[in-house]
């Protein structure tokens, strides 16, 4: 796009010359009438194009008409000649409009070899694409002149576009197995050089990664919950067990919160110190040096947090490429799936929508080769079900759409009896202070429960076994013997431990 600058005394003008759309549009006509040619004579030359041509790639419309017979020809699994196609073209009513049998005759001439036939193919493919480009850029630069319309439903609108045309162009060959078996024998011997075994990401809860072997790459792993179940605490809890305790970089997607509302939920949960006073800053002096002292870990941790509200999944992707190429992204959070979009594309349905979403991110999942956890709500169903066994959420439950189900690699869902006023099992052990973590669906490996301590006043998950209680402490100050006691510890400890609570500063 040109621009003119024009002098009238001391104001300058700014004139933006838009460029004329009156040159011809990409096309490959010598090219079609080649493909269609050896169509008709190679006997299996339809099962080269057939994943890279549709009866719309092609420019001339006598040329889609022909190559849809031809589609329909290879669906029913007859035979494709001069002779079926002419009279699958007659069938259709379209005959005369492409020109007639002596048309079809000639284009079977047109067929040097047959040898390039993907090729030429292909480049039949990418002037479609082309085309396709300048029609959905013309039709945004109309609307850009009309200032009836709103620009970012207009920015929502070209995003998603964008994206669905992009993705049409999504292809990957198929690989011969060897390096393959190489990539997993690789995975297989750096797992066994780990202590615990793990193959995947660790979530820093050990119960979990025995079961899951660590988030695995290019998986797409839901967690699901109702309302107050503690999905935003969990991730949060795993981000930082992640970026902490094994320098994993995480990417964190809040639809929800903003930055500083998350990150005020994760100094709460490192502290240790309880909301209303984070949020107020009514500290006691040993609170203050506590934070200062257990904040200095999420320093230069490599968590990265982007709360763009009603994310779309072509803003995820772009953001999501460039964190992987920048920051060495190994794994992404969404917090949650029902907040993104799919805008720019039409759609029947909400729960079309989430379809197209679910799917997206398993795909952004495959192309990355990182796990992709995103949190998702459940629906009222549980609420409404009684019992202890009706409590627990199951598949079924997933809100809007089965397709999350479908598509995901793993579905985890968040239980805690104790919101239901349930505090014992059925073996009467205590329920209070503890989540289960249900592993649902496992397409790879095994599905179980998981049990984790959780501080609701922290909104923070922990190993069961991470939690020790003060009167263990005491015991073994004490000299006593109860079981899973501690070893003495030096006297000057004794003597910190006796103080006050108003006098430990940790």
């Amino acid at each position: 796009m040109a621009e003119e600058t024009r002098n009238s005394g001391r104001s300058r003008q700014k004139t933006v010359v838009v460029p004329e759309m009156g040159r011809l549009q990409p096309q490959a006509k010598e090219l079609e009438e080649a493909v269609l040619g050896a169509l008709m004579l190679e006997k299996d030359a339809y099962f080269i194009v057939s994943d890279i041509l549709k009866p719309e790639c092609f420019y001339e419309k006598s040329h889609e008409m022909i190559y849809g017979a031809i589609v329909d020809l290879a669906v029913s699994q007859r035979p494709i000649d001069m002779l079926t196609v002419t009279e699958q073209l007659k069938k259709r009513g379209e005959l005369d409009v492409v020109g007639g049998p002596f048309y079809i005759s000639q284009l079977t001439t047109k067929v040097a070899s047959s040898a390039h036939i993907e090729y030429h193919a292909r480049i039949i493919a990418q002037k479609y694409l082309a085309r396709e480009l300048i029609s959905f850029t013309a039709g945004i630069q109309g609307k850009a002149f009309d200032e009836s319309i709103d620009v970012d439903d207009l920015m929502q609108e070209a995003e998603g576009k964008l994206f669905e045309i992009s993705q049409r162009n999504v292809k990957k060959d198929v690989m011969q197995i060897n390096p393959v078996i190489k990539e997993a024998i690789d995975l297989l011997k750096k797992a066994a050089e780990q202590e615990e075994g793990l193959s995947g990401l660790h979530s820093g809860f050990h119960a979990l990664d025995k079961i899951t072997s660590g988030w695995q790459n290019s998986d797409l792993v839901i967690i699901a919950a109702r309302p107050a179940m503690g999905k935003t605490a969990f991730v949060l809890s795993m981000a930082k067990n992640m970026a902490v305790h094994h320098n994993t970089p995480v990417a964190l997607f809040s639809l929800e919160m903003s930055n500083v509302q998350l990150v005020n939920r994760l100094i709460v949960n490192v502290t240790e110190i309880v909301a209303d006073k984070i949020k107020s800053g009514r500290l006691a002096d040993y609170e203050w040096e506590q934070l200062d002292f257990k904040l200095a870990d999420l320093y230069d941790a490599p968590v990265y947090i982007d709360d763009t509200p009603s994310l779309s999944v072509f803003e995820l992707r772009t953001k999501a490429r460039r964190l992987v190429r920048e920051h060495g992204i190994k794994c992404i959070i969404i917090d949650y799936l029902q907040l993104m979009n799919a805008s720019g594309m039409n759609f029947g349905s909400r729960e079309q929508e989430v379809s197209m979403i679910s799917r997206s991110l398993k795909g952004l999942a495959k192309e990355l080769n990182i796990p992709v956890i995103a949190l998702s709500q459940l629906n009222r169903g549980v609420e409404n079900r009684q019992g202890v066994e009706g409590k627990r959420p199951q598949l079924a439950d997933l809100r809007e759409s089965g397709a999350i189900e479908q598509d995901a690699d793993m579905v985890c869902f968040i239980h805690r009896p104790e919101y239901y006023k349930i505090t014992e099992d059925e073996k009467g052990n205590s329920l209070i202070g503890l989540a289960e973590i249900i592993i649902a669906k496992h397409r790879n490996g095994a599905t179980g429960d998981v049990r984790l301590r959780f501080k609701s006043e922290f909104a923070k998950f922990m190993n069961i076994d991470d939690d020790i209680p003060v009167r263990t402490f005491t015991s073994s100050i004490n000299g006593g013997d109860a079981a899973g006691a501690l070893p003495p510890i030096a006297p000057a400890v004794a003597d910190f431990l006796s103080q006050t609570n108003e006098d430990i500063p940790f």
